[in-house]
């Protein structure tokens, strides 16, 4: 996996998609469904469940069964960004979901614009988001700025639409933060879009209230503890089925919202909101191709909570399976089963509960960040005097960043660097850390050392932290059961499947990225991606 990325480094753009005619008719519109947080491994533990939508695309599709993440920070925004821009993050110059912005003397969330006012649905506006941080346009951008395409874009989380969209778009809409209204912004719209508001009018989330969440599988099908002490519910539930959605006070409330956004029945709103727009939007039925982006969130929500080897993962996805079917079947209806084409994957995996990987008698632990910044300061003290240094680490993605003029004089220090450098790396469960000017240089992103490559992928200058901690496969450094940002097999692996026009169905082993899917529909589309760092997956094209 490495190597393909030295590849993509050492000829940048050579794989980009040319500008040229496809051998046949482009679709009618190009489909990206982002299932967050799902690891490769997946369809082989729980296809033998499915028996619709993800049944369908791995049955009949295109499965790039070795795909992997070349880069260290496995994270939400920058794998869609990735996978919607076909670039990595060094290029595309989103290296986390947020990152301390220096200027600010604060926290910056990648989607964060001032300049922008977010307009809501069901509630009032809230936050100021747009792409304008995307420093590449995506294979919406391109469609919809030169060929005049429709852009939708759907997600619960405002990271995933907006960077599945990009700079523009005609329904770019996901859910406020607190899960209590359906938000666009004026990056793309000046005024409410009247088919969004017409289906949110028409289907409140809180119909929702009251539902129960049991098991739809017959018992035999599950494997795993359904009541795992390891296991983290969120406020109302216990860790064992079932997961009513009652909140607190007997009507939708902020718990009942949180319950919502941690179940299958958030994804089975946000794929009838997409099958609606479909319609109401008539896409696929332009003078051009059409574009779709849907990012399903309960995964990633469930996978935190209750870990990848939970039996609410394992049904998650039997009913993710059975919403990607009804969203097929529409699609099949509007616009003709031959005539769109579908990319499935994944913006990151997931890491597995570190106390069930102890349980195991495999490796994995909890990494205190607190204690990492206490080792930094005391290294620090006795040259450059006590007091705070550090401005943040982040156990999110393991950034260290100094406040202002610090690290310059900790430079100018001789051996103080490799001292802190050495402090944070005897830390348990740290492997590696890196100085940021280490990752700025060319050779890094050459390197033959796979996590130092790795990281400089993930580097981004201004945005990036002064030191970047690399933890070792199976730790984390969150008091949630299970998360991600890591350069392992567990965070890195995701499918990558293709389905419908265009498309030769088989099984594909030779190593990809998701930077590969952009590409790879572009070229479907007969339009060119300059800023692509991936290739066309040429083998599976008709």
């Amino acid at each position: 996996m490495r190597r393909l990325a030295l590849l993509l480094v050492l000829l940048p753009g050579a794989f980009a998609t040319l500008h040229s005619q496809p051998s046949i008719a482009p679709p009618k519109l190009a489909v990206i469904i982002v299932v967050d947080q799902m690891r490769a491994d997946y369809i082989e533990r729980y296809q033998r469940d499915w028996s619709r939508g993800l049944k369908r695309i791995v049955k009949d599709g295109a499965w790039f069964r070795k795909a992997a993440y070349p880069y260290l920070q496995t994270i939400t925004c920058a794998g869609h960004a990735t996978i919607a821009t076909g670039a990595l993050p060094h290029v595309h110059g989103i290296p986390s979901n947020q990152w301390w912005d220096r200027e600010a003397g604060r926290q910056m969330a990648c989607t964060e614009d001032p300049s922008v006012t977010n307009l809501g649905y069901d509630g009032p506006g809230k936050e100021h988001n747009s792409g304008h941080r995307l420093k590449v346009p995506t294979l919406a951008d391109v469609l919809r700025t030169e060929r005049g395409a429709q852009v939708v874009t759907i997600s619960a989380k405002t990271r995933s639409a907006i960077m599945l969209a990009g700079h523009g778009g005609d329904a770019v809409t996901w859910m406020s933060e607190g899960a209590d209204t359906w938000l666009t912004s004026s990056a793309f719209t000046t005024a409410l879009v009247p088919a969004v508001k017409q289906f949110i009018d028409a289907n409140p989330v809180d119909a929702d209230f009251g539902k129960t969440w049991t098991r739809l599988l017959a018992a035999s099908k599950y494997h795993q503890l359904d009541d795992d002490k390891s296991e983290r519910p969120p406020g109302g539930w216990t860790p064992a089925f079932p997961h009513i959605l009652n909140g607190t006070v007997g009507k939708p409330d902020a718990t009942f919202r949180a319950q919502w956004d941690i179940s299958p029945f958030a994804d089975a709103y946000t794929g009838r909101m997409a099958a609606a727009l479909v319609a109401s939007m008539q896409l696929g039925k332009h003078d051009t191709t059409d574009f779709l982006g849907i990012s399903f969130s309960a995964t990633d929500r469930i996978g935190h909570k209750f870990g990848p080897d939970s039996q609410e993962v394992q049904d998650q996805l039997a009913r993710l399976d059975r919403t990607i079917g009804d969203l097929l079947d529409h699609l099949d209806s509007e616009v003709g089963r031959e005539r769109y084409v579908v990319a499935l994957s994944a913006d990151h995996g997931v890491t597995p509960v570190p106390e069930q990987l102890a349980r195991a008698h495999r490796e994995g632990g909890r990494v205190n960040a607190p204690e990492i910044v206490n080792r930094i300061e005391a290294t620090i003290a006795p040259v450059l005097g006590d007091g705070k240094h550090v401005a943040i680490l982040d156990g999110r993605d393991m950034n260290v960043y100094f406040l202002p003029d610090v690290y310059a004089k900790l430079v100018a220090s001789p051996g103080l660097v490799d001292d802190i450098v050495e402090a944070i790396e005897s830390a348990p469960g740290v492997r590696r850390a890196y100085r940021a000017e280490q990752l700025r240089q060319p050779q890094a992103l050459a390197s033959e050392d796979d996590w130092l490559q790795a990281a400089a992928l993930s580097y981004v200058d201004g945005r990036s932290g002064d030191i970047i901690i690399a933890l070792r496969p199976g730790w984390i450094a969150s008091s949630e059961a299970a998360t991600h940002g890591i350069a392992s097999d567990d965070d890195q692996r995701v499918p990558i499947l293709f389905a419908g026009a265009g498309i030769k169905p088989g099984r594909y082993d030779q190593p990809v990225t998701p930077a590969d899917i952009a590409p790879t529909l572009a070229k479907l589309c007969g339009i060119s991606l300059p800023h692509a760092e991936g290739r066309a997956l040429t083998a599976a094209l008709r």
